[in-house]
């Protein structure tokens, strides 16, 4: 990918030394230029999810430290203070163009735990289709390694996987990856495209260049090597570059994209099988058994038959036919206990039974590997 033009979805990550414009507090006019941007994607039917540095530098501003503290308190207090600022600033300048936000703070447990990572993700969905721009940031106040990685780059990589964005932008202070530091190689080349799976990617990358946050040209390609797991890619540019996200619409050629080495389908299916073991068994009808391997279709509740073992929702599970045989492997959004309840019923009969709906589905096809391609990775 050379250009956004077509991509559907966008996670947007800003550092913390743009944000507030070097440490010197919430930078409106920047987030305004942004926010104007954004509202000509949205208005080209583009969905848009913005991954926000700045709250601790922000918090560190309105207290009038002169530099970052080094202990945990402080900066978990800086954050806390910085974040009131920060979603102010974002509802403020995005409200000029019409456009509601919303704000989320995550921690990586949120995104490693299954349950917490389904809530997380229908929550977003939901805020997208709504055409609310969600604002996320790292939860400061109460995690530890975060602040202690300064990585907000690996928070909007995560976020990439878990909407399934067809692109990660990554804007900095920085115009993107040289073959080594320009700072101390006046002879480096710049690289405008390379896989995110290179050998020599890592190697390229520096130590933080900016005195506010804590992150650097590592951490970004580390992220662009996440976000390729589930087939995105990956920009890292200059959040200086005016207009720079109605450029990239154009097709003008600018920072480093990060590509994927494999397609979204490859990439998905690599994650469920290669990380996660399933905990339970469906067992389904014949009928649903030929829309899963021929249709691959979503499993629903109507042509679920049986249940093994315990779950929760967000397990991986393995789904059989009638003989026993595996059909497929994927992430349940319902637990054990719950389709056991809901077999060989009809969608529209989840509420009544269960007094909620988390999906139509048991098995959204998005969220499940067909027995063939278990055949094909091995």
């Amino acid at each position: 990918m050379k250009s956004i033009s077509e991509a559907h979805t966008l996670v947007i990550k800003v550092g913390s030394s743009l944000v507030t414009a070097e440490g010197k507090g919430v930078d409106l006019e920047a987030l305004a230029k942004w926010a104007a941007q954004i509202a000509q994607l949205k208005a080209q039917g583009k969905q848009v999810v913005f991954v926000s540095s700045g709250a601790i530098a922000e918090g560190i501003k309105r207290l009038g430290w002169k530099s970052r503290p080094k202990a945990l308190n402080e900066l978990q207090a800086a954050a806390a203070i910085g974040q009131m600022g920060l979603a102010q600033a974002y509802e403020e300048v995005f409200a000029e163009h019409g456009i509601q936000t919303a704000q989320i703070l995550l921690t990586h447990d949120d995104l490693s735990n299954r349950t917490r990572y389904l809530n997380a993700r229908s929550t977003l969905r939901t805020l997208l289709d709504w055409n609310v721009v969600p604002i996320i940031n790292e939860n400061d106040t109460v995690t530890t390694s975060e602040i202690k990685l300064g990585d907000n780059d690996t928070l909007g990589a995560l976020v990439t996987n878990l909407i399934e964005a067809d692109a990660l932008l990554i804007l900095t202070d920085q115009s993107g990856l040289y073959d080594s530091d320009p700072r101390k190689n006046p002879n480096a080349k710049f690289i405008h495209e390379i896989e995110a799976n290179h050998p020599d990617l890592e190697s390229m990358a520096g130590g933080a260049g900016s005195a506010v946050g804590t992150g650097g040209m590592y951490t970004k390609v580390i992220a662009a090597k996440r976000a390729a797991l589930s087939g995105a890619a990956t920009l890292i540019a200059s959040g200086h570059e005016p207009d720079l996200l109605l450029r990239l619409c154009q097709g003008e050629r600018i920072g480093t994209w990060l590509t994927p080495n494999r397609s979204r389908l490859s990439a998905r299916q690599q994650w469920i099988m290669g990380h996660l073991q399933f905990s339970g068994k469906v067992t389904i009808d014949a009928g649903a058994a030929i829309a899963l391997s021929q249709k691959h279709s979503s499993l629903l509740p109507i042509g679920c038959i049986g249940v093994q073992g315990q779950f929760l929702r967000g397990a991986v599970i393995s789904v059989v036919n009638p003989d026993g045989e595996e059909v497929a492997r994927g992430l349940t959004n319902y637990s054990s206990d719950e389709i056991e309840k809901i077999l060989r019923q009809p969608s529209h009969q989840i509420e009544a039974i269960l007094d909620y709906v988390a999906e139509e589905e048991v098995l959204h096809r998005d969220n499940l590997v067909i027995r063939s391609a278990f055949k094909t990775a091995s």
